[in-house]
Protein backbone atom coordinates (compact mmCIF):
# COMPACT_ATOMS: atom_id res chain seq x y z
CA UNK A 1 0.00 0.00 0.00
CA UNK A 2 1.34 3.42 -0.97
CA UNK A 3 -0.03 6.58 0.62
CA UNK A 4 0.34 9.99 -1.01
CA UNK A 5 -0.74 13.01 1.01
CA UNK A 6 -2.19 15.15 -1.76
CA UNK A 7 -3.21 17.92 0.65
CA UNK A 8 -2.71 18.49 4.38
CA UNK A 9 -4.31 21.88 5.13
CA UNK A 10 -7.33 22.11 7.42
CA UNK A 11 -10.32 24.41 6.90
CA UNK A 12 -8.35 27.57 7.63
CA UNK A 13 -7.47 30.78 5.78
CA UNK A 14 -3.71 30.27 6.10
CA UNK A 15 -1.78 28.15 3.66
CA UNK A 16 1.89 27.47 3.00
CA UNK A 17 4.00 25.69 0.42
CA UNK A 18 4.00 22.55 2.58
CA UNK A 19 0.29 22.78 3.41
CA UNK A 20 -1.35 24.31 0.35
CA UNK A 21 -4.43 22.21 -0.44
CA UNK A 22 -7.21 20.82 1.70
CA UNK A 23 -6.59 17.40 3.21
CA UNK A 24 -6.78 14.52 0.75
CA UNK A 25 -5.11 11.12 0.68
CA UNK A 26 -4.38 8.91 -2.32
CA UNK A 27 -4.26 5.20 -1.51
CA UNK A 28 -2.52 3.13 -4.21
CA UNK A 29 -2.34 -0.64 -4.44
CA UNK A 30 -1.65 -2.85 -7.47
CA UNK A 31 -2.17 0.00 -9.93
CA UNK A 32 -5.47 1.10 -8.40
CA UNK A 33 -5.71 4.62 -6.99
CA UNK A 34 -8.41 5.63 -4.52
CA UNK A 35 -8.71 9.27 -3.46
CA UNK A 36 -10.00 9.94 0.05
CA UNK A 37 -11.76 13.34 0.28
CA UNK A 38 -11.81 16.13 -2.29
CA UNK A 39 -12.36 19.50 -0.64
CA UNK A 40 -12.94 22.94 -2.07
CA UNK A 41 -9.28 23.38 -3.07
CA UNK A 42 -9.66 20.38 -5.37
CA UNK A 43 -12.45 21.85 -7.50
CA UNK A 44 -11.19 21.55 -11.08
CA UNK A 45 -8.13 19.55 -10.05
CA UNK A 46 -9.48 16.06 -9.33
CA UNK A 47 -9.02 14.94 -12.93
CA UNK A 48 -5.28 15.56 -12.63
CA UNK A 49 -5.12 13.07 -9.75
CA UNK A 50 -6.77 10.48 -12.04
CA UNK A 51 -8.34 8.32 -9.29
CA UNK A 52 -10.23 5.12 -10.04
CA UNK A 53 -12.67 6.01 -7.24
CA UNK A 54 -13.21 8.62 -4.52
CA UNK A 55 -14.41 8.03 -0.95
CA UNK A 56 -15.67 10.85 1.26
CA UNK A 57 -15.45 11.08 5.05
CA UNK A 58 -18.06 13.84 5.45
CA UNK A 59 -19.71 16.73 3.65
CA UNK A 60 -17.82 19.74 5.05
CA UNK A 61 -16.47 22.11 2.35
CA UNK A 62 -12.84 21.11 2.90
CA UNK A 63 -13.68 17.44 2.30
CA UNK A 64 -16.41 17.36 -0.37
CA UNK A 65 -16.83 20.64 -2.23
CA UNK A 66 -14.23 19.70 -4.83
CA UNK A 67 -16.97 17.47 -6.31
CA UNK A 68 -19.58 20.22 -6.68
CA UNK A 69 -19.16 20.14 -10.46
CA UNK A 70 -19.04 16.36 -10.67
CA UNK A 71 -16.47 13.57 -10.51
CA UNK A 72 -14.49 11.70 -13.18
CA UNK A 73 -15.01 8.34 -11.42
CA UNK A 74 -17.34 6.52 -9.01
CA UNK A 75 -17.81 8.14 -5.59
CA UNK A 76 -18.50 6.33 -2.30
CA UNK A 77 -19.89 8.03 0.81
CA UNK A 78 -22.19 7.34 3.76
CA UNK A 79 -25.89 7.95 3.11
CA UNK A 80 -26.01 10.96 5.44
CA UNK A 81 -23.15 12.52 3.44
CA UNK A 82 -25.01 11.91 0.17
CA UNK A 83 -27.95 13.80 1.67
CA UNK A 84 -25.71 16.88 1.82
CA UNK A 85 -24.20 16.21 -1.63
CA UNK A 86 -27.52 15.52 -3.32
CA UNK A 87 -27.24 18.26 -5.94
CA UNK A 88 -23.72 17.34 -7.04
CA UNK A 89 -23.77 16.06 -10.65
CA UNK A 90 -22.07 12.74 -9.85
CA UNK A 91 -23.06 9.96 -12.22
CA UNK A 92 -21.97 6.88 -10.27
CA UNK A 93 -22.83 6.97 -6.57
CA UNK A 94 -22.32 4.26 -3.97
CA UNK A 95 -23.42 4.22 -0.32
CA UNK A 96 -21.04 3.16 2.44
CA UNK A 97 -22.81 1.65 5.43
CA UNK A 98 -21.20 1.92 8.85
CA UNK A 99 -19.10 -1.10 9.83
CA UNK A 100 -19.66 -2.91 6.52
CA UNK A 101 -16.33 -3.51 4.69
CA UNK A 102 -16.43 -2.76 0.96
CA UNK A 103 -13.86 -3.72 -1.66
CA UNK A 104 -13.04 -0.76 -3.93
CA UNK A 105 -10.47 -1.61 -6.57
CA UNK A 106 -8.92 -4.32 -4.42
CA UNK A 107 -8.65 -2.04 -1.39
CA UNK A 108 -11.01 -2.65 1.52
CA UNK A 109 -12.69 0.30 3.21
CA UNK A 110 -14.69 0.05 6.42
CA UNK A 111 -16.44 3.20 7.66
CA UNK A 112 -16.42 3.79 11.42
CA UNK A 113 -18.59 6.62 12.78
CA UNK A 114 -16.60 9.33 14.53
CA UNK A 115 -17.69 12.37 16.49
CA UNK A 116 -16.77 15.66 14.82
CA UNK A 117 -19.83 17.57 13.63
CA UNK A 118 -23.61 17.43 14.04
CA UNK A 119 -24.13 19.32 10.77
CA UNK A 120 -21.93 17.02 8.70
CA UNK A 121 -21.55 13.70 10.55
CA UNK A 122 -18.23 12.06 9.77
CA UNK A 123 -16.62 8.67 9.47
CA UNK A 124 -13.07 7.43 9.66
CA UNK A 125 -11.88 4.66 7.37
CA UNK A 126 -10.16 1.43 8.29
CA UNK A 127 -8.27 0.74 5.06
CA UNK A 128 -6.77 -2.65 4.21
CA UNK A 129 -4.59 -3.53 1.22
CA UNK A 130 -2.76 -6.86 1.29
CA UNK A 131 -1.35 -7.22 4.81
CA UNK A 132 -1.25 -3.48 5.49
CA UNK A 133 -3.96 -1.88 7.66
CA UNK A 134 -4.30 1.83 8.44
CA UNK A 135 -6.96 4.02 10.00
CA UNK A 136 -7.71 7.43 8.47
CA UNK A 137 -9.65 10.08 10.39
CA UNK A 138 -8.71 13.65 9.48
CA UNK A 139 -11.50 15.30 11.55
CA UNK A 140 -12.22 13.68 14.89
CA UNK A 141 -13.27 14.22 18.50
CA UNK A 142 -13.45 10.50 19.24
CA UNK A 143 -13.87 7.21 17.41
CA UNK A 144 -16.79 4.91 18.09
CA UNK A 145 -15.63 1.28 18.47
CA UNK A 146 -12.06 2.58 18.68
CA UNK A 147 -10.50 -0.72 19.70
CA UNK A 148 -11.97 -2.45 16.67
CA UNK A 149 -11.16 0.46 14.37
CA UNK A 150 -7.48 0.43 15.34
CA UNK A 151 -7.07 -3.32 15.83
CA UNK A 152 -3.89 -4.45 14.09
CA UNK A 153 -3.40 -1.09 12.37
CA UNK A 154 0.19 -0.33 11.46
CA UNK A 155 -0.50 3.37 10.97
CA UNK A 156 -2.97 5.94 12.29
CA UNK A 157 -3.56 9.02 10.13
CA UNK A 158 -5.29 11.64 12.23
CA UNK A 159 -6.43 15.20 12.85
CA UNK A 160 -3.67 17.82 13.05
CA UNK A 161 -5.86 20.82 13.91
CA UNK A 162 -4.03 21.29 17.22
CA UNK A 163 -1.01 19.74 18.93
CA UNK A 164 -1.97 20.02 22.62
CA UNK A 165 -4.88 22.48 22.92
CA UNK A 166 -8.32 20.87 22.84
CA UNK A 167 -10.65 22.26 20.17
CA UNK A 168 -13.56 20.18 21.44
CA UNK A 169 -16.76 21.96 22.47
CA UNK A 170 -20.21 20.83 23.52
CA UNK A 171 -23.17 21.38 21.20
CA UNK A 172 -26.29 20.25 23.04
CA UNK A 173 -25.63 16.64 24.02
CA UNK A 174 -22.92 16.21 21.37
CA UNK A 175 -19.20 16.93 21.34
CA UNK A 176 -17.91 18.63 18.20
CA UNK A 177 -14.58 19.92 16.92
CA UNK A 178 -11.12 18.40 17.03
CA UNK A 179 -9.24 16.26 19.53
CA UNK A 180 -5.62 17.43 19.92
CA UNK A 181 -2.76 15.33 18.56
CA UNK A 182 -1.73 14.60 22.16
CA UNK A 183 -5.04 12.82 22.82
CA UNK A 184 -4.95 10.88 19.56
CA UNK A 185 -1.47 9.61 20.35
CA UNK A 186 -2.80 8.28 23.65
CA UNK A 187 -5.42 6.36 21.64
CA UNK A 188 -2.59 4.88 19.57
CA UNK A 189 -0.69 3.93 22.72
CA UNK A 190 -3.74 2.21 24.22
CA UNK A 191 -4.49 0.28 21.01
CA UNK A 192 -0.82 -0.59 20.23
CA UNK A 193 -0.62 1.36 16.97
CA UNK A 194 3.13 1.90 16.36
CA UNK A 195 3.05 4.88 13.95
CA UNK A 196 0.96 8.01 13.53
CA UNK A 197 0.87 10.75 10.91
CA UNK A 198 -1.16 13.92 11.29
CA UNK A 199 -2.81 15.74 8.40
CA UNK A 200 -5.56 18.42 8.27
CA UNK A 201 -3.07 20.82 9.87
CA UNK A 202 -4.35 23.84 11.76
CA UNK A 203 -3.18 27.45 11.90
CA UNK A 204 -0.66 26.82 14.65
CA UNK A 205 1.22 24.49 12.32
CA UNK A 206 0.58 26.07 8.93
CA UNK A 207 1.16 29.69 9.95
CA UNK A 208 3.24 29.11 13.08
CA UNK A 209 6.59 27.56 13.92
CA UNK A 210 6.18 24.24 12.14
CA UNK A 211 9.59 22.93 13.18
CA UNK A 212 8.74 23.48 16.85
CA UNK A 213 5.37 21.79 16.28
CA UNK A 214 7.08 18.83 14.62
CA UNK A 215 9.49 18.45 17.54
CA UNK A 216 6.60 18.55 20.01
CA UNK A 217 4.64 15.91 18.05
CA UNK A 218 7.70 13.65 17.94
CA UNK A 219 8.23 14.15 21.70
CA UNK A 220 4.58 13.35 22.50
CA UNK A 221 4.89 10.24 20.38
CA UNK A 222 8.09 9.05 22.08
CA UNK A 223 6.44 9.45 25.49
CA UNK A 224 3.76 7.01 24.32
CA UNK A 225 5.93 4.61 22.31
CA UNK A 226 4.51 5.84 19.00
CA UNK A 227 6.53 7.10 16.03
CA UNK A 228 4.72 10.35 15.20
CA UNK A 229 5.19 12.94 12.46
CA UNK A 230 3.32 15.72 10.67
CA UNK A 231 2.34 15.17 7.05
CA UNK A 232 2.93 17.69 4.27
CA UNK A 233 1.60 18.02 0.73
CA UNK A 234 3.23 15.46 -1.55
CA UNK A 235 4.56 13.25 1.24
CA UNK A 236 4.60 9.53 0.39
CA UNK A 237 4.65 6.47 2.63
CA UNK A 238 4.81 2.80 1.61
CA UNK A 239 3.52 0.03 3.87
CA UNK A 240 4.44 -3.53 2.95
Amino acid sequence: MKLTFLGTRGYIEERSERHFRHSSLLVSYRRRRIMVDAGEDWLGHVEAVDPHAIVITHAHPDHAWGLKEGAPCPVWAPEITWNEMGTYPIAERHVLDHRVPVDIGGIRFEAFPVEHSTVAPAVGFRITAGRAVIFYSPDVVYIHDRAEALRGARLYVGDGASVTRSLVRRQGDALVGHAPIQTQLTWCQKESVPRAVFTHCGSGIVAGDEEAAMRKVEELGRERGVEAILAFDGMELTLR
